[in-house]
């Protein structure tokens, strides 16, 4: 036997953290010692000792938690040219694409997606592609069947010169530097079908779509969009736009366009939902045991991603190893030091990799493999046999639905028998029981959305579903690699970046707060301690906001009253908040020097986490307060999704923080107004007199005044600036209100 068939197809790596280590405990000293010198004068001071007690009790907890994360960090090596000596044939893979609305997420982002899904180094005859549209859109599915006509040009062209870069709009941005002829005649031919295409889309896009297919005119008048309000329903409408027949020669996998069927007495779920009738359809036409989800802007970066895939769920002794496997969200065309902090380069490779360490990453929704037996919720270290004969056909409709064509992909599935391929007598003949499968009713009293696919009940329905994955048993493993596996496009802008965050938070607080809590998973299910702790990292955003927000409002309060919250710079206790407030942000700059980023960039994630805490989580958490005390609902929102391979053209600044009449800009601001009042008032001795006791604030509490107002820099100018880069005139009156207040309260106090 060869004896290459015995290397392993991957590799774990632990990373050491030697000087890591000891500032975690070290800062860890330095909280507990703050919290021992609050407790012993505690009794001495007033409420504003007992605000800072909680909130530096608090800070504590986090700290424990990230560290808890951190500690042990571990990523994977690939070797994807040690699959064929392995395995005679690859396993099959079925490729999701999802979008929701063609005004905020343009239809030639997703065609790019598509055709660099179609592309993959992968046998194409494995590869099947799955597009939802959650908005039923003529434009879509036009730009869809534009794009497959390209992709036969498109496909041929990739694998005859090797191209690494498969998305043809960020590809073709840059001319060639090659002295090939026939390459170069060809790039051109390329370059100039995709701008065809593009200017086809964009015509398409200012007037009514005719939809043409194989001949057959589609009429989208029947296919009602429910983006309107006054639009009631959205009619199922299930495409093959592409089919990849064995011995076919273009090498292009089959492409399927899906837009589910939509009533308004059946909720819909969002994005779960959607990914629920793709798992169905998908396992009706072509049930490939594993499954790749991107999100509609999130184009393959790396060609071999499914390869280095494989290699991880294939190359474990124990498949228990592999549920899931998670890539980092990478993005293209980032702003330089990253001004809105949502490149999340430290977050991914600090906290990622220590999830990694513990029972494996987060699901992020983009980017992950899974497989699909997982998704029918079977359980790791179960005989594949009896999990599906011991159960009745009845117990099979209850939890999977009443199809017989999903009930035999399940019994398939579950059972490890080859997958049905359905190609073999044309995807076309299965269309009939995808359609039954993607019907608004399908899931009425089933267990999809509870114990199989992906779990309902969060704005974050990929963190929950991952998190029940991990529930069950199963670990999941990062795909690092040198050349990102996905690049996608990260919002820019104060609304839309503070909009996206906002809906996280919101959905994280609500898995923390639901039946699918991981503090019930832990004691009930098999969610280990230290995975559990790591959650909470994340999912306490919203509530981080509130000791946050009081902290920051100390100094001001302070200074007003004239009192204090911490020691003076002649006290030796001072050298505790100095010391933790120094090696702390040492602390946080290596990090970004370790990920390769500036002090800029460490910079602007530190006053973006501010901003960030001050308006999107505490919005969150007033999103989902409301929601428990039955006043309003979550809405998923989606954010736009905008496409350029170069520099903003215009001659605006890209890294500017923008506004607009939002409600969520208005803490900020009052946070700009009070601190701005408190230091005012400080420097000009204007406090209220004897409101600490002859204790007034010291240098500590102008200080940090100061250092939040930096943090909130872009606040600062927006009051002298106009237009989109200046605070609009409600908010700034609203803000004032509640400035007011805070003087009011500062009077009453005192």
């Amino acid at each position: 036997m060869d004896a290459t068939n015995n290397l392993p197809l991957q590799e774990r790596l632990e990373h050491k953290r030697t000087l890591h280590k000891p500032l975690d405990l070290l800062i860890l000293l330095l909280l507990l010692a703050l919290l021992f010198y609050r407790l012993t004068f505690l009794h001495l001071r007033g409420p504003v000792w007992s605000i800072a007690f909680l909130c530096e009790s608090w800070f504590t907890f986090i700290w424990l938690i990230t560290v808890n994360t951190k500690w042990s960090p571990v990523t994977y090596k690939t070797f994807p040219d040690r699959l064929k000596n392995r395995l005679e044939e690859l396993p099959p893979v079925d490729m999701f694409v999802t979008t929701a609305d063609a005004s905020l997420e343009p239809p030639i982002v997703t065609v790019n997606t598509v055709l660099s899904l179609l592309v993959v180094d992968y046998p194409a005859e494995k590869l099947a592609c799955y597009v939802s549209d959650d908005g039923c859109s003529s434009l879509t599915f036009f730009a869809l069947v534009e794009g497959a006509k390209f992709a036969k040009l498109w496909v041929p062209f990739c694998k005859k010169y090797n191209i690494q870069v498969r998305a043809p709009f960020m590809y073709l941005a840059t001319e060639p530097d090659s002295s090939n002829e026939d390459y170069l005649k060809d790039w051109k031919t390329m370059k100039d079908e995709y701008e065809k295409l593009d200017r086809k889309i964009e015509v398409a896009s200012k007037r009514s779509v005719r939809c043409e297919l194989d001949g057959e005119i589609v009429d989208f008048s029947t296919y009602q969009c429910n983006n309107h309000p006054s639009i009631v329903k959205v009619n199922l409408f299930v495409k093959v736009i592409l089919e990849n027949r064995r011995g076919s020669s273009d090498g292009i996998p089959s492409l399927i366009y899906v837009a589910r069927e939509k009533r308004p007495k059946y909720p819909h779920h969002y994005k779960a939902g959607a990914m629920n009738v793709l798992a169905r359809v998908s396992g009706v036409m072509t049930n490939a045991p594993f499954m790749l989800n991107v999100d509609c802007d999130m184009f393959v970066n790396n060609a071999e991603v499914i390869l280095h895939a494989m290699c991880l769920f294939l190359g474990f002794d124990d498949e228990v190893q592999s549920g899931y496997v998670q890539c980092p969200q990478c993005f293209y065309g980032g702003l330089k030091d990253d001004p809105f902090g949502n490149q999340m380069v430290v977050l991914q490779r600090c906290v990622g990799y220590g999830f990694g360490g513990i029972q494996g990453p987060v699901y992020g929704g983009t980017g992950c493999f899974h497989q699909r037996k997982i998704i029918y919720g079977t359980p790791p270290h179960i005989d594949k046999q009896s999990n599906t004969t011991n159960m009745k056909d009845k117990e099979l409709q209850r939890k999977f639905g009443y199809s017989s064509e999903m009930l035999e992909s399940v019994s398939r599935t579950i059972s490890g028998e080859p997958e049905k391929n359905a190609s073999c007598g044309g995807l076309s003949e299965a269309v009939e029981a995808a359609v039954r499968v993607a019907d608004c009713s399908y899931e009425s009293n089933t267990s999809w959305g509870e114990e199989m696919g992906w779990i309902y009940g969060s704005m974050t329905e990929d963190v929950l579903t991952g998190q029940r994955i991990q529930s069950m048993g199963w670990k999941s493993v990062y795909l690092t690699l040198d050349q990102p596996a996905f690049l996608g496009n990260a919002p820019q802008g104060g609304p839309a970046s503070l909009k996206q965050l906002k809906r996280w938070a919101t959905g994280l607080l609500e898995i923390l707060l639901g039946k699918d809590s991981p503090l019930i998973a832990v004691a009930t299910k098999r969610l280990m301690v230290r995975q559990c702790l790591a959650y909470l990292i994340i999912l306490v955003w919203a509530l981080r906001s509130v000791p946050e927000l009081l902290y920051s409002l100390l100094p001001p309060y302070c200074i007003l009253t004239n009192s204090s919250f911490l020691p003076k710079v002649g006290e030796a206790s001072m050298i505790i908040p100095l010391t933790l407030f120094t090696i702390y942000n040492i602390y946080t700059l290596m990090e970004y020097f370790i990920c390769g980023l500036s002090a800029r960039a460490w910079w602007n994630n530190m006053r973006m986490q501010r901003i960030t805490s001050a308006n999107a989580w505490l919005f969150g958490l007033l999103s989902v307060a409301l929601k428990l005390v039955g006043l309003s609902e979550t809405v998923f929102e989606v954010t736009r999704k905008d496409q350029s391979a170069s520099e903003d053209e215009t001659n605006e600044d890209p890294g500017r923080f923008t506004f607009d009449d939002s409600s969520m800009f208005v803490p900020g601001t009052a946070l700009v107004i009070v601190h701005g009042m408190g230091l005012i008032v400080g420097l000009l001795g204007l406090q209220w007199p004897g409101g600490g006791g002859g204790n007034g604030p010291g240098l500590g509490e102008f200080f940090c005044s100061f250092w939040v107002l930096l943090s909130f820099l872009p606040f600062v100018k927006g009051f002298f600036r106009r237009g989109k880069y200046g605070i609009p005139w409600p908010t700034i009156g609203k803000a004032a209100a509640l400035g007011s207040l805070f003087l009011i309260l500062c009077g009453w106090r005192s």
